[in-house]
C-alpha cells in the first residue's frame, strides 16, 4: 500500500509537468526501484518524443511567417477559406494574426483534422492570436457575383477586423488585387503555413456551426451530415424536396 501510494504522489508531482520536465523528475525518483516508476518514465518518454516530432513539424509549417519577418514585416496574417465547393450556405474567411513564433500543438489543415480536433483548436487559437476576424458571404451573394469573387470578398470583410493591420498576408492560393498589403499566395497554403491553417481551421469551424444552425431549420436535407456539398444523399434530397432558400443557384 505504501508503494501504490508512492506512486500516486508521484503521478500527482508530474500532472502538470510537460513531457520532458516529466522525465527528469521520473528520471532523478528512478532509483528507488519501483517497476511502476519505470513504465511510467517510459510512457512519458514517448510522449517527449511526440511532442519533439510536433514542435520539428510547427516549425517547419512557420518558415514563410519567419521569412516575412526576416524581410521586416512586423503584423504578419494567415487566411484561408471554408465552402467554396458546396451546393448551400454561405462562403467563410478567415484571418489569423499569430504572436511571432507562436506554436500551437495540432494545428494543422483543417481537412486533415476530425470535427473535434477542429473545435478544441478553435478555443486554443481564438485565445493566443493578436486577432482573429471572419467574413461571411452568403448564397445570395455568391450567386450574384460568383464563388471566387464571393470568396475574395469573405477575405477582405476577414482583414478589415484586424487590428493592428496586417502588413503581410499570407494567403493560401488567392491574390487580392485590391487589397493595398504585401501579400503572398501559397499553394497548399493550409498545410505549409502556421497562420493559414489556424485560418481554415477557424473558417471550417465557424461555417460549420452556420450550416448546423441551417439544419434545425431544413432537417430533410441532412446539412448536419455534408455541411452543404453535394454528396449522394444531399442531390438525392433536392430531387426530392427541391431547393431550398440555401441553396445556392449559380
Amino acid at each position: 500500500m505504501a508503494q501504490l501510494r508512492k506512486l500516486k504522489d508521484i503521478e500527482n508531482e508530474i500532472a502538470g509537468m510537460t513531457p520532458a520536465e516529466a522525465v527528469d523528475y521520473l528520471e532523478a525518483v528512478r532509483p528507488e526501484g519501483m517497476a511502476a516508476v519505470k513504465k511510467l518514465l517510459e510512457k512519458y518518454r514517448k510522449k517527449m518524443l511526440a511532442q519533439q516530432k510536433e514542435m520539428q513539424r510547427l516549425n517547419i509549417m512557420s518558415k514563410y511567417e519567419m521569412e516575412a519577418y526576416q524581410r521586416g514585416f512586423r503584423y504578419v496574417a494567415g487566411i484561408d477559406e471554408a465552402g467554396r465547393g458546396p451546393l448551400a450556405g454561405p462562403v467563410a474567411a478567415a484571418c489569423v494574426m499569430l504572436p511571432e513564433g507562436c506554436m500551437i500543438e495540432g494545428v494543422n489543415d483543417s481537412k486533415k483534422l476530425s470535427a473535434a480536433q477542429r473545435d478544441r483548436l478553435y478555443d486554443v487559437i481564438i485565445e493566443k492570436a493578436v486577432s482573429v476576424g471572419v467574413g461571411i458571404i452568403d448564397e445570395k451573394c455568391i450567386d450574384r457575383v460568383n464563388i471566387l469573387n464571393a470568396t475574395k470578398l469573405a477575405m477582405k470583410k476577414a482583414i478589415d477586423q484586424i487590428k493592428p493591420r496586417p502588413d503581410m498576408l499570407l494567403i493560401d492560393a488567392v491574390r487580392l488585387n485590391d487589397v493595398e498589403i504585401a501579400q503572398m499566395p501559397i499553394i497548399n497554403g493550409d498545410a505549409l503555413s502556421i497562420s493559414i491553417a489556424a485560418a481554415s481551421i477557424i473558417a471550417k469551424v465557424t461555417r460549420d456551426r452556420l450550416i448546423e444552425e441551417a439544419a434545425t431549420i431544413y432537417p430533410q436535407y441532412g446539412f448536419k451530415k455534408h455541411k452543404g456539398y453535394g454528396t449522394e444523399g444531399h442531390i438525392n434530397a433536392i430531387k426530392k424536396y427541391g431547393i431550398c432558400p440555401i441553396h445556392r443557384v449559380s
